[in-house]
């Protein structure tokens, strides 16, 4: 198998510049896998890829996440037979594709109990959640935290986890909507944040003490309510833009508002290390298993309506994770 047909884009912008066509795959070399795709996750960095937002090289494809077997291998792959199950979430760039070559050490098997679409759906976002939730800030029992975007992909499976953890969820939400999904989730406590006063509430459900830390995936829109529902020494980790970058701002405001400490944490550094990699995919999959963190992909789109899954998802019309199918799986 030379080529696939796969998405690529020839300069920056919004969904239209996605295009899908014929195009080669990379050389398979003596460390690299063959993956047959059957289903391909959907993230919200994708989007920040293809606007320009986190510049690469052009032209050049999409997606870092998916989930099928293996097709064919390199001389010096060991652990891997020809048919196995297999995700991956980095590596090469061009994973909404039919197939894709990456990195032996870029993939995880995938337990037999778990289903691909499963699989696609929940390994980057699971694995950004395990590392933020026990390695950027180790929450502990008895905690409470702030999430930001509660119903989003991301966090799902942060409120799921803590919630094993033992914390008690504050999470922000656009409806009512989604207020109630994530509550039917285990968030304790909602918050409309276009209609309420964020912080106050938050000093209102922690006796005016704030929060020890705050997970923010949306960037400019809740900077601010964010920094002011920080206890003392509160840790805000900033992980993504969905409302715009945050503006830049003078490291005083963190003096000023309690000795805070702010993080941009990628997961990608995290995932360097193959070790530490899989040992996360393990955990993750094992509370997928037993049911501790219930994900589906909720959103299944043909792969040739990438561009329209990228609509709704900067549209904030979606809930949870996002999926797109090869047709001919």
């Amino acid at each position: 198998m030379k080529n696939t047909l796969g998405f690529r884009f020839y300069q920056f912008g919004g969904p239209e510049v996605l295009k899908l066509e014929s195009h080669n795959l990379p050389h398979i070399g003596v460390k690299d896998v063959l993956v047959r795709h059957t289903a391909i996750g959907v993230n919200f960095v994708d989007t920040y890829y293809r606007t320009g937002l986190y510049p690469v090289g052009l032209p050049s494809g999409i997606g870092t996440e998916a989930a099928g077997y293996v097709e064919a291998m390199g001389s010096d792959v060991k652990n891997l037979v020809i048919g196995d199950r297999v995700a991956y979430c980095m590596g090469h760039m061009a994973a909404y594709a039919r197939a894709n070559v990456v990195s032996e050490n870029a993939l995880v098997k995938i337990p037999e109990a778990i289903d691909g679409h499963v699989a696609a759906a929940v390994l980057l976002k699971g694995l950004t959640a395990g590392f933020f939730l026990t390695q950027t800030y180790p929450v502990k029992k008895g905690e409470t935290i702030l999430l930001h975007a509660a119903a989003g992909g991301v966090g799902q499976i942060i409120t799921q986890w803590a919630k094993h953890i033992g914390a008690t969820v504050i999470g922000t939400v656009g409806s009512e909507e989604k207020a109630k999904l994530a509550r039917s989730l285990g968030c304790d406590h909602t918050i409309l944040y276009r209609e309420e006063h964020v912080s106050e509430r938050v000093r209102e459900l922690t006796n005016g003490k704030g929060v020890p830390v705050v997970y923010d995936s949306v960037g400019r829109d809740t900077f601010d309510m964010s920094l002011d529902s920080l206890a003392r020494f509160g840790m805000f980790i900033s992980y993504g833009n969905a409302s715009g970058p945050v503006e830049p701002f003078s490291p005083g405001i963190l003096a000023n508002k309690g000795s805070l400490y702010f993080t941009r944490p990628s997961v990608r550094n995290n995932l360097i290390d193959t070790n530490d990699y899989r040992e996360m995919a393990a955990k993750l999959f094992h509370l997928v298993e037993t049911g501790v963190i219930k994900v589906q992909a909720k959103h299944v789109y043909p792969l040739e309506e990438a561009p329209q899954a990228h609509r709704d998802l900067e549209a904030r019309n979606t809930t949870g994770s996002i999926v797109l199918e090869p047709e001919d799986i």
